[in-house]
């Protein structure tokens, strides 16, 4: 991998940031409504609300990291606001309004691709950065099962 310096560092960052960004919406695609506003966790994770999230930490994170705080009012930031507004949408709430916020603000974490990624892969088997690359190796399923099977044997074998 080569160093990022000077004016490269702000390209890569922003070609990171598109892509990811790109990778997150894509998740969406071709599911129902239903499908992305359901609860999918014990704790209600979903993935619109996801997205939601991603749109309110990333106008509160940048908007500080730069001095340049986001106008819009949105929920979370609020003295007072509900628990857990941030993570999932209201029947009010549309995906395009919410994926279009998403849009105007940077992402902050990587690490919540990850999560969307593991949610959407659940639903229906969709997995990695765009639906023409999936960024995992293609291997039937009898591969898989058998690598899980190998991880289960070593996390036993660990927990003794």
């Amino acid at each position: 991998m080569r160093r990022v310096t000077g004016d490269d560092s702000k390209r890569t960052l922003h070609s990171y940031l598109r892509e990811a960004r790109e990778a997150i919406v894509w998740k969406l695609d071709g599911l129902s409504e239903y499908d992305v506003r359901r609860p999918l966790t014990p704790t209600c994770t979903n993935l619109l609300g996801l997205v939601k999230h991603l749109s309110i930490v990333e106008a509160w994170y940048f908007g500080k990291a730069f001095d340049r705080p986001l106008a819009e009012v949105l929920p979370w930031w609020d003295e007072g606001a509900e628990d857990q507004v941030d993570m999932w949408v209201t029947d009010a709430e549309t995906r395009t309004e919410i994926v279009d916020r998403y849009r105007r603000v940077w992402l902050h974490a990587d690490a919540t691709i990850g999560h969307v990624d593991i949610l959407r892969e659940h639903l229906d088997g969709a997995a990695g950065i765009r639906s023409d690359n999936s960024n995992i190796p293609e291997h039937d399923a009898a591969w898989w099962d058998a690598l899980r099977d190998r991880i289960e044997v070593a996390a036993q074998t660990a927990r003794t």
